[in-house]
């Protein structure tokens, strides 16, 4: 029988493979339908991934994915270096590095890495790249910062898509590979700064525009008639208008169309 901790995980991994853009809608009976199970048990799901961050709801709307702000993107990627950074930190700090099994559980993800990296399916390729730095929180022997770190890498996915990261998946590829040959060397302190200037790099990447001015598009119809005449001396050119990509503003996707 489905249960709700099933379904939770299940669009987690929608996320972290970029099946779910921000904003998707979730409705309550599509996803009775697809998980065959009552809606208590979807509603109850979707609850628990609210109060992990990953969606919300509206009166209106019901219930979606989350669309992170500019704020909200900053912060994440702010408890991603504060969580991932002291993870390695403490292994210095314990003094007994990496075990043999961890580094083979590691090399053994960055092989699933590199050929998704080289094949065709995006969705593999998102989601590995993601579950590399949950995998590297197990291995270094805590499983309550992996589900942290779970929840911030889905949401670190979503301000990828939402602010049309530039990053490149076969440059992150190789940063997690320096970092666990760092680790395996016993060089703790080079692997913390790789791992920050990984998730700098990542972040750098979002195409985060500067705040736009709110009352410019009411500012600028307001404007004195008189005025308006004078800044617009030169004719300009009659454009045709775009037309938008077939579906693309349609955002009510549901997960049974995506899984």
């Amino acid at each position: 029988m489905t249960t709700a901790a099933d379904i939770s995980n299940r669009i987690i991994e929608a996320v972290m493979a970029q099946k779910l853009p921000p904003g998707s809608r979730l409705g309550e009976q599509p996803l009775a339908m697809l998980f065959d199970c009552s809606r208590t048990i979807v509603r109850e799901a979707l609850t628990r991934l609210a109060a992990r961050g990953i969606v919300t709801v509206s009166a209106r709307r019901g219930w979606y994915v989350i669309e992170p702000s500019q704020d909200e993107a900053r912060e994440a990627f702010e408890a991603r270096r504060v969580i991932e950074l002291g993870l390695i930190r403490q292994v210095a700090e314990g003094g007994k590095g990496v075990s043999k099994e961890a580094l083979k559980q590691l090399k053994s993800h960055l092989n699933r890495e590199k050929a998704a990296v080289k094949g065709t399916d995006v969705g593999a390729r998102s989601f590995l790249l993601g579950d590399f730095h949950v995998c590297l929180a197990e291995c270094l022997g805590n499983s309550l910062l992996a589900d942290a770190l779970r929840d911030f890498t889905a949401r670190t996915t979503l301000i990828a898509m939402l602010y049309q990261s530039s990053h490149d998946a076969a440059q992150s590829c190789q940063d997690h590979v320096e970092i666990v040959r760092a680790l395996e060397l016993g060089e703790i302190s080079r692997a913390e700064s790789l791992m920050a200037a990984h998730i700098g790099t990542v972040q750098a990447a979002l195409r985060v525009q500067a705040p736009s001015d709110p009352l410019a598009q009411l500012r600028d119809a307001l404007a004195p008639v008189a005025k308006a005449q004078v800044l617009h001396t030169s004719p300009v050119p009659h454009l045709p208008k775009q037309r938008s990509p077939k579906g693309a503003d349609d955002s009510s996707t549901y997960l049974g169309a995506l899984l």
